[in-house]
């Protein structure tokens, strides 16, 4: 029992020494080099638009890099700063200082590692879609906000504001100070970026443009602002160490900004984990994770390094290039590491612009734009979440964003629920249209799983079809989910069901929906499933969906088949 309970606290790294070949080494150094390379534009990026140096940055993906993939539960994962920090670091600083800022990455990390060891950190799983989204979205307008000015090049003496509006007059006032060679740089830098995938995606266009843009600038010396302008260049050697400064009568006050750092923290990580799941077929440990997660946080604050998590578009590059295991995320740290030790010098030439278009790029990734058309097709209630959420983000600040937007959702969770209790009158014609509904008066072909969701499906509750998303191999061909007993859903309810739908298409299996009525029915026609699997495998009754079931059968020739997807999916 001991030994069992061990294991489940074993980090992936050290699963992964069993049967680890020669060819898994080769391929984890090839992913490790090239992720090593995309982080290396996005730490700099990270750590200027943070408030703190670029080399901050560096040093902050190479350690925490490292700890992450050595110690956590993802097998594939690539952890260091990301732009979801970013403006929180920014307000930190401009309240507390740089002390502040390394008080509150260590008090996240604090927190990380008792959420880890609690088995608490799943807890993050329900906070609602629409919160999140709202947040992502706002983050992402932030992040690109702040880049204005180097995009632009504007000359302005002193600090930008760190209010958004603030911010946004601030720079509409010095509008007339834009550099054309920055702009003509920058434009340059942001094309590489977007066009180099439809080229060859071997070679990330941030380094291209990195690499090709400071190579013009170095050797025609055009005057724009670069790292060597603004902050002297970056410092050769390894990270220092020093102990941060300890303020005990900043420990309340820090303490909601610690808790903001730790639950984006745990949020993007367990994300990025699911992700990285999904795309190599592993199966992370979300305790383990969230420990190592805040391991690294409490360990970045000794070498002037700031908060980090999960990095869902590196970790995701890092699968694209082969990783086979958590060696390629020590690799992509120990590139890192050479790079700082021997090439540090020529960062000097690097343009803001340049990093800029990088941050420009990396906000719209992150923005998850696509998902607002979802939300709007749901109910207001959802919408209301969403926008308040958005809002507040970008005019106000993340904690309270994510405050207003939990509480709303709980106090919508509880009238939802409210609802779904309901006194109606049996008829005749009621009871007449029940036995469609009767489960027992049908037998269940073997080729037919069937599922039913019984009471609110809201975001407390969705977790549960994610877990059984997680054993999908097992099902049979055709899924039926019944959805007769459902009393209501909202936003994280529907994006489960895609979600489900998604991972039973991947593996060439169908879904059917059956059975949903009333307010739940409504919300679910509006919603992207209709569009997504197709109104002829959204039915009525437990009837029509074994008949449907069937049909989808006749033509089945296995599962995988492209053939019978054509079937399951075709308009009605």
């Amino acid at each position: 029992m001991k030994s069992s309970r061990m294991y489940t606290w074993l980090p992936k790294s050290v699963e992964s020494l069993k049967g680890y070949k020669r060819s898994d080494l080769i391929a984890d150094l090839t992913s490790g080099i090239t992720v090593g390379l995309v982080a290396l534009p996005l730490a700099m990026a990270f750590g200027i638009s943070s408030g703190v140096t670029p080399q901050a940055g560096i040093y902050t993906a190479i350690i925490a890099g490292f700890l992450i993939s050595a110690l956590g539960g993802s097998r594939c994962q690539i952890g260091g700063p990301t732009g979801a920090f970013v403006v929180v670091i920014a307000a930190i600083i401009s309240k507390h200082g740089l002390s502040g800022l390394l008080m509150v990455t260590m008090m996240a990390g604090c927190i990380l590692i008792f959420l880890g060891l609690t088995g608490l950190g799943s807890a993050v799983k329900y906070i609602p879609r629409p919160v999140i989204i709202g947040f992502t979205n706002g983050i992402a307008v932030l992040i690109a906000s702040t880049q204005i000015k180097d995009f632009l090049g504007l000359k302005v003496a002193g600090q930008v504001p760190s209010e958004f509006i603030e911010r946004m007059r601030f720079i509409f006032e010095h509008i007339r100070t834009t550099d054309l060679l920055t702009v003509i740089l920058t434009l340059l830098s942001l094309a590489v970026i977007l066009l180099m995938p439809r080229i060859t995606r071997r070679v990330p266009g941030s380094i291209i443009a990195l690499v090709g843009v400071t190579a013009c600038v170095a050797s025609f010396g055009i005057p724009v602002e670069t790292i060597g302008t603004k902050f002297g260049g970056i410092p050769t050697g390894l990270p220092h160490f020093a102990l941060p400064e300890f303020r005990q009568d900043l420990i309340i006050p820090l303490l909601p900004a610690a808790l903001t750092v730790a639950i984006l923290a745990a949020i993007e990580s367990l994300l990025s984990a699911v992700v990285a799941d999904s795309m190599s077929g592993d199966r992370h440990n979300s305790n383990v994770e969230l420990v190592a997660q805040g391991i690294a946080n409490l360990t970045v604050p000794f070498f002037g390094g700031i908060p980090v998590t999960g990095a869902i578009a590196r970790t995701a590059t890092n699968i694209r290039s082969g990783a086979r295991s958590p060696f390629s995320g020590i690799i992509h740290a120990v590139t890192l590491l050479f790079i700082i030790l021997f090439a540090a010098p020529l960062a000097r030439f690097i343009p803001l612009g340049t990093l800029a278009a990088v941050l420009f790029v990396v906000a719209y990734n992150m923005g998850e734009w696509r998902e607002i058309p979802m939300i709007l097709r749901l109910s207001s209630k959802d919408i209301s979440v969403w926008l308040i959420t958005f809002i507040l983000t970008v005019v106000a600040d993340l904690t309270i964003a994510v405050e207003v937007g939990m509480t709303l959702a709980a106090l919508l969770y509880i009238y939802q629920v409210s609802r779904s209790t309901v006194v109606a009158p049996l008829t005749t014609e009621t009871l007449e249209e029940a036995k469609n509904h009767i489960v027992q008066d049908h037998n269940i072909p073997h080729y037919v799983s069937m599922f039913h969701v019984q009471g609110p499906f809201l975001f407390g509750s969705a977790e549960k079809l994610h877990k059984l998303a997680l054993s999908v191999d097992k099902l049979q061909p055709v899924v039926i989910l019944r959805l007769r007993y459902m009393t209501a859903i909202d936003a994280t309810g529907i994006y489960a069901i895609e979600q489900f739908y998604e991972k039973l298409h991947a593996s060439g299996r169908m879904l059917i929906l059956c059975g949903v009525r009333g307010e739940p029915r409504k919300i679910l026609l509006n919603s992207n499933l209709p569009r997504l699997m197709g109104a002829r495998n959204i039915l009525p009754n437990i009837r029509s969906a074994l008949h449907r079931a069937e049909t989808i059968e006749e033509g089945f020739g296995g599962i995988g088949d492209d053939a019978a997807a054509g079937l399951a999916e075709a308009p009605a």
